[in-house]
């Protein structure tokens, strides 16, 4: 897979999962009269935010690639181990992300293996 279309696939898968948290989750929440996650939020805005920099290379993080993909990476792995840990598993949704979201993880290593070696 060429550099750009796998850059396209985590921006893409990480921009769905950013929505999901940011928006699904805290209107699930609030039709069931709770306030607004403060975690769902901000979780959702750093998917947001990390997927932009997939697409979007600023030329201030010219030479940082390495460091913003580990960023990444460890990003959506506290994501998963959050959702193992406190999730509710009866939910499919949570699941389903959860699915994206390990996808998301095995392109950004095989975005950082094809870039080591070339």
């Amino acid at each position: 897979m060429l550099s750009s279309g796998l850059r396209i696939w985590i921006a893409l898968l990480g921009a769905i999962s950013g929505v999901i948290h940011l928006i699904v989750l805290n209107v699930r929440l609030m039709s069931m009269g709770f306030n607004i996650d403060v975690p769902f939020t901000l979780n959702g805005i750093g998917f947001l935010t990390l997927s932009a920099l997939a697409l979007w290379r600023p030329s201030f993080l010219r030479g940082w690639e390495s460091l913003y993909r580990w960023a990444f990476i460890g990003f959506t792995a506290i994501t998963i181990v959050a959702w193992t840990i406190l999730g509710d598993k009866a939910d499919i949704l949570g699941w389903a992300t959860t699915v994206l979201e390990v996808v998301l993880l095995v392109l950004l290593v095989m975005d950082g293996r094809r870039r080591s070696v070339a």
